[in-house]
């Protein structure tokens, strides 16, 4: 029978086969998401793992998490997350969701189901409203155009961190786009472009 480290052992083995097509560079570094790591872990562990989580603390400014992984009822790792609702526009509402999912990031971290880069949910929150600022500025931008050349240059200014975004964040760049086409359909509407 197969005891419980070596269960671990084959799970972190598995995630280290993923390549990094799966992770996403934050500030120089290598970030997995937390769904494949959590995919790794049932595909290997099944029910012997189980994610619990609680609410440590929540009010208006902040929102606190902790998430215990137990492989067959033992604790094995635990993992906490902080989120304050002014951090970025997806915290305004999902405060409480992004500190669970950083928790149960953390907690899979500390099981040792990581790329040795344990990612704080500082620096994802930071990057996401560094990202959030940057949508708005090309928004705000392309809303002041005034004529096809002015234009021209925004889609070459813009076109490197579009790439990006579609590649890494294709959820928020479909809004982005939704957004982009009523402002280029106004801008069509005025003359502005054809």
């Amino acid at each position: 029978m197969t005891n419980k480290t070596d269960k671990l052992i084959n799970a972190v083995n598995e995630f280290k086969k993923l390549g990094d097509e799966t992770s996403i560079a934050i500030h120089g570094k290598q970030y997995f998401p937390v769904a494949p790591r959590i995919g790794t872990l049932r595909r290997v562990l099944g029910s012997s793992l189980s994610i619990t989580t609680e609410i440590i603390s929540i009010d208006k400014e902040t929102v606190v998490v902790k998430a215990t992984g137990s492989i067959d009822g033992k604790v094995l790792a635990t993992g906490h997350a902080e989120e304050k609702r002014t951090a970025s526009r997806i915290n305004q509402t999902s405060a409480l969701e992004n500190a669970e999912t950083s928790s149960i990031g953390r907690m899979c971290s500390f099981l040792g189901v990581t790329n040795d880069q344990i990612a704080s949910s500082e620096e994802i929150s930071a990057a996401l409203e560094q990202q959030d600022k940057k949508i708005q500025k090309a928004l705000d931008e392309l809303n002041l155009i005034s004529h096809a050349g002015s234009f021209n240059q925004w889609l070459s200014n813009y076109k490197t961190f579009l790439g990006t975004l579609k590649e890494k964040s294709p959820i928020i760049y479909a809004s982005f786009m939704e957004r982009y086409s009523a402002i280029k359909t106004n801008l069509k509407q005025k003359g502005v472009i054809k």
